[in-house]
Order: structure tokens, then C-alpha cells, then sequence
């Protein structure tokens, strides 16, 4: 019966990590929820030190673009009610695109250590 219980146990303990669980969690995420989530932000700071540790270019622009992508998209796209796209919003998102790719590009294939 021990066995059973620590089944149980293990079931019941595991049954967040779900598929569907964790793609809810993931279609609810919102740049503020994500910031205010322990598991969002140890990750991201396990991420970040593995890169510094390693030194890896790669690890760190990746870090980069999802962090600047997901604030470019929250300080330039409109939110909620208003849907539509206007010229307004869209140039600075463009504009803000081009400098992070420029900026990848220079990080990782010109500069040089």
C-alpha cells in the first residue's frame, strides 16, 4: 500500500506540469504576469547566469531579443479595445525591429572577441 500512496503522492504533486496546464498558464501570459511569476523569472535568471558563466553569444542575444521583442511589443502596439494598427503605431515598432536586428547582427556576426 505504500507504494500506492507514494503514486498517489507523486501524481498529485506532478499534475501542474500537464500539457494542458502548462499551455493555459502559457495563452494567459502576459508581460506583467510573467514579471510578477517566480517561475518565469528564476528561469530566465538561470538562463542569464548560464550565459555569463559560459560566455556564450548565442545564450545572451537570445536573452536579448525576447526580453527587447516583448517590451517593444507592450510599449508600441496598441492594447485591449483598440485593435487596429495605425501609422502611428506601426513605424515605431518597425523602427525598433530594425535597430534590434541591427543590433544582433553587429553582436553576433561582427563583432568580434
Amino acid at each position: 500500500m505504500e507504494k500506492q500512496e507514494m503514486l498517489d503522492k507523486a501524481k498529485e504533486t506532478l499534475s501542474p506540469f500537464e500539457t494542458g496546464n502548462i499551455i493555459s498558464f502559457i495563452k494567459g501570459l502576459t508581460l506583467k504576469s510573467a514579471m510578477e511569476n517566480p517561475w518565469v523569472i528564476g528561469i530566465l535568471a538561470l538562463v542569464i547566469f548560464y550565459g555569463v558563466f559560459k560566455r556564450s553569444k548565442f545564450v545572451l542575444s537570445i536573452v536579448f531579443a525576447a526580453v527587447s521583442i516583448a517590451l517593444l511589443i507592450r510599449l508600441t502596439l496598441p492594447s485591449g479595445g483598440g485593435n487596429e494598427l495605425t501609422l502611428g503605431s506601426t513605424i515605431p515598432f518597425a523602427l525598433g525591429g530594425l535597430v534590434i536586428g541591427a543590433f544582433l547582427i553587429y553582436f553576433i556576426f561582427i563583432k568580434s572577441e
